[in-house]
């Protein structure tokens, strides 16, 4: 039996809303935006560099829309494109902590959150001084990807309930 302290994690009645979709072909490539693509299970986003992981916990990155203008308000700058902090899906309307260690689906793709998306030293040089500690605690989520499937732009973002 869920204790009351789950049930209340459980409730996550909000859709969220695929707002981006970017990938790095190789390691510290730039980003390629894209209106569509395809989640392969255990692998990630096709033709993006963490692909080529199978297996890890973090096939897949994704960042909340609306921490893109506290970070760029925290860097002193007046708006940040998604590219410039390398993560592969941008979301809005949803809570991704809240899906941390759950399944969730993007359109009918079924992911899982497994971590917290930590910012990395590249950010100093992104955002200039200062732009790591900008981004710590607004870096995301990790997930893997557990269904093949197409996502695009648009897809809704909704969690799965537990597994009983």
């Amino acid at each position: 039996m869920p204790s009351p302290l789950q049930n209340t994690m459980n409730t996550l009645p909000q859709q969220g809303t695929l707002e981006w979709i970017g990938i790095r072909p190789e390691r510290a490539a730039p980003m390629h935006h894209l209106s569509h693509a395809q989640l392969l299970a255990g692998q990630g986003l096709q033709g993006d560099h963490f692909h080529a992981r199978a297996g890890s916990p973090r096939q897949i990155t994704l960042i909340q829309a609306e921490h893109l203008p506290v970070i760029a308000a925290l860097c002193g700058k007046g708006m940040i494109p998604p590219e410039i902090l390398r993560r592969n899906l941008v979301v809005a309307g949803i809570n991704l902590l809240a899906l941390k260690g759950r399944r969730f689906q993007i359109g009918t793709a079924e992911l899982e959150g497994t971590s917290l998306c930590a910012p990395c030293s590249r950010m100093e040089k992104a955002l200039g001084p200062g732009g790591f500690n900008a981004m710590r605690g607004h870096g995301g989520l990790c997930a893997k990807v557990l269904s093949t499937d197409r996502i695009q732009i648009g897809d809704k973002v909704v969690a799965l309930p537990p597994r009983a």
